[in-house]
């Protein structure tokens, strides 16, 4: 178990504007959009030229036109001016084999121990065969841990008049039976109100006073215990959907603009995919493997991406958010229902990171959870290879069960993040304050 406390601070770049009051938290005005495209997009050729030669020292004008025309080198013109993406070269490494053959020192994996096999997965599966004995049909919840956490938020100095209130939110554990127990809020700084459980982007919300020169932080502190959860998807006890549960469902099985949209290119894809499959685990199995093929990469800000599904399809890599609702878009397209979680992944070590997985409803199991970033491992064993279809591992913290929802209390300006909610929010009467004005801090340990 790891212990002692995992700390990051993350920024963004300086610059923001206040969005116009009264308007719907979820709808970002088209200034302040294009505003943060332009912050996504820092680099000039020269700029991306120096940086891209930190990593790989030969590269040349050629190679530049080369990965840019092929997308391995994102890329957007603004104006009339091509720009390229704050995380470039890292993307150019993971996409492109070539230029990380070149790369000086080669790059080292940035992701976490359980994006491949990991031993933890095998006693997973064999201590999820052991819970449910007899019944194929249980979902094991199985290997409980505690965590405590830490999570700040700090507003530089003066990003609003001395004496104005800041309003802010702070992601919170979701209550989920047999998964998200004993959830404690441990302290606040200033005091927090939470969330009711039933919120499906549950944050704590705090208002502190900014001083004149000062940073102003708000932060809280909590335990919660989790579990991973194993199903065992089984296509020979699959069954369609009744019509009390296609009813009861409905919410989960349709279009949801923007980013849930059974456009033509979604249609012809999902078809060509699903093939003559019609078993819901058989169908499902052959959207996620797909889904999960795709390379994952850094993404763009959501707030500026008009559908997350068709943007991940279209694409040559997407991340985690973007991949959860390309497959929630697939499986609703094929009558299967499917619905948004999201949080952060914990490890066995000091890795941590934001992340979005889903879950699907395939009876007669009911909702089973899939990840289909951390997709298919490296294993001969089918039980480990396909643990993530069905199945999470217990190291992450749900915040939200749907995208896109309202707060408690609810925000008045637009938010910095219209879909996800696990950074934090923050505001104040003259507008919302956008990334570049603050930072936040995800601390946590593991009980022993």
């Amino acid at each position: 178990m790891h212990s002692g406390f995992v700390t990051r601070w993350l920024a963004v770049p300086l610059l923001a504007l206040a969005a116009a009051a009264g308007a719907d938290p979820l709808q970002v005005p088209a200034p302040e959009r294009q505003r943060r495209v332009a912050l996504d997009f820092p680099h000039d050729r020269a700029a991306l030229a120096d940086r891209l030669r930190q990593r790989i020292p030969d590269a040349d004008d050629g190679d530049i036109d080369r990965w840019t025309a092929s997308g391995a080198l994102q890329s957007m013109v603004i104006g009339d001016e091509r720009r390229w993406f704050g995380s470039a070269v890292r993307n150019l490494l993971l996409l492109e084999p070539a230029a990380a053959a070149r790369a000086v020192p080669p790059p080292a994996p940035d992701d976490g121990p359980l994006y491949r096999a990991h031993p933890l997965h095998a006693r997973w599966v064999s201590d999820a065969a052991a819970a449910r004995g007899d019944d194929p049909l249980a979902i094991a919840r199985i290997d409980p841990r505690r965590f405590r956490v830490t999570h700040t938020v700090e507003v530089e100095p003066d990003a609003v008049p001395d004496g104005a209130t800041l309003r802010i939110w702070i992601p919170f554990p979701r209550a989920i039976a047999g998964v998200q127990e004993a959830i404690v809020l441990e302290a606040s700084t200033p005091p927090a109100r939470v969330a009711p459980s039933d919120d499906l982007q549950r944050g704590a919300y705090l208002e502190a006073i900014a001083r004149s020169g000062e940073p102003t932080r708000a932060s809280i502190t909590y335990a919660l215990t989790t579990r991973a959860r194993i199903a065992r998807l089984d296509p020979t006890l699959a069954r369609p959907l009744d019509a009390a549960e296609r009813e009861r469902l409905s919410a989960q099985l349709g279009e949801r603009a923007p980013h849930v949209r059974f456009s033509p290119a979604m249609h012809a894809w999902s078809t060509s995919v699903v093939g003559a499959a019609r078993n819901p685990v058989d169908v499902a199995r052959r959207l996620f493997e797909a889904v999960a093929a795709k390379p994952w990469a850094v993404a763009r800000e959501y707030s500026t991406i008009d559908d997350l599904g068709l943007h991940a399809l279209r694409a040559r890599s997407a991340d985690c958010g973007e991949k959860a609702m390309w497959l929630i878009t697939a499986l609703r397209l094929n009558g299967i229902p499917a619905r948004w979680q999201s949080g952060w992944q914990l490890s066995p070590t000091d890795f941590d990171t934001m992340h979005d997985w889903l879950e699907a409803y395939i009876a007669p199991w009911g909702w089973v959870p899939m990840d289909p970033t951390h997709g298919l491992l490296a294993s001969d064993d089918p039980a480990l290879r396909g643990f993530y279809f069905g199945a999470v591992d217990g190291y992450r913290i749900a915040f939200n069960e749907d995208w896109g929802q309202p707060f408690s209390p609810p925000k008045r300006h637009a938010r910095s993040e219209p879909v996800d909610a696990q950074r934090g929010e923050v505001e104040w009467d003259g507008g919302n304050l956008y990334f570049d004005r603050w930072r936040y801090r995800f601390e946590w340990r593991e009980s022993e």
